[in-house]
């Protein structure tokens, strides 16, 4: 059973996981910062859709022993996370991680053993952040799982009861990895191409020419899939088109609202990855390789006039 609950990270992602299991009496839900973040946290608490939240943050100093981790950073702060959560990582203790890419599980696994983590990422609509407000319309999953999940591990069965005691949609696919790389895609395409050319869903929807270019993003993507063995590579893309047309057409990616944040981009986990294992299968990967120079320079612009 999942009583004793971390979150570390509290941001567009970390709070709709907070703001809902906070709702759940029988869970002991901890907020993990730092002390320095944490007084910025109770001086302008999150307010999530209108809804000001009060939540019990601790540091790693304190003795607590948590049957889940949810990690829910951005990839710049995994490194911290996955040091800082040491002190709670009990025998039972399920991690998940819930940031973009697809190799933020395998850093934890170094660390803490494949027997503690869990596979899974956040799917839904986007949620949008202004300094403490996050606002999101409460539509989402979360798919996790092992690698296979044709029969479910004890872990997978904790988890899914604990989602289902707190009222989080939840999918468990039996193939882990198309499921990841699915995902995957979706950043890739259309968290790059909105970055670069400022474009909402909406711009997606309706613009043939502005989808084009995250269709060419994400097919680099799926032939990268299918030198890594993935299986059914050739039904990602259609699968994403299919979830890109029921997306609120005004929504922009969490990677677009980074660059209107002026806040460093995730390109280096998304066109970065597939510029590296390009090289490695020798592969070409030319929209990624152009992708990752435009959006790099981008972030260089926006840090130089933000001083």
């Amino acid at each position: 059973m999942i009583k004793n609950v971390i979150i570390f990270g509290l941001g567009a992602i970390g709070s709709i996981y907070a703001t809902q299991i906070s709702k759940n009496k029988n869970t002991n839900l901890k907020i993990l910062a730092d002390s320095q973040r944490i007084e910025k946290y109770k001086k302008k608490p999150i307010i999530f859709n209108g809804e000001e939240y009060i939540f019990d943050y601790i540091t790693p100093s304190i003795n607590f022993e948590a049957d889940l981790i949810i990690i829910a950073t951005k990839n710049n702060g995994l490194k911290d996370a996955i040091e800082e959560i040491e002190p709670f990582v009990t025998q039972n203790t399920i991690i998940i991680s819930l940031l973009n890419g697809i190799k933020s599980e395998d850093e934890i696994i170094k660390k803490y053993g494949k027997e503690k983590v869990l596979y899974s990422y956040y799917i839904g609509h986007t949620s949008t952040r202004i300094k403490n407000c996050v606002t999101h319309d409460g539509i989402y999953k979360t798919v996790f799982g092992e690698r296979d999940n044709t029969i479910y591990s004890d872990n997978v069965k904790r988890l899914k009861d604990f989602f289902e005691k707190t009222n989080i949609s939840y999918e468990i696919p039996k193939d882990m990895d198309y499921s990841r790389w699915w995902k995957f895609l979706v950043n890739v395409g259309y968290n790059q191409a909105s970055a670069v050319l400022n474009a909402n869903y909406g711009d997606f929807q309706n613009s043939v020419k502005v989808n084009n270019i995250a269709i060419k993003l994400m097919e680099e993507a799926v032939q990268i899939a299918k030198a890594e063995g993935v299986k059914n590579t050739e039904k990602l893309i259609p699968e994403v088109l299919n979830v890109i047309k029921t997306m609120l057409p005004e929504t922009r990616t969490s990677m677009l609202q980074d660059v209107d944040a002026k806040r460093e981009t995730e390109v280096e986990i998304f066109a970065g990855y597939v510029s590296e294992l390009g090289k490695k299968h020798k592969i070409k990967t030319p929209y990624n390789d152009i992708f990752l120079e435009l959006i790099k320079a981008i972030d260089e612009k926006n840090k130089i006039n933000s001083r």
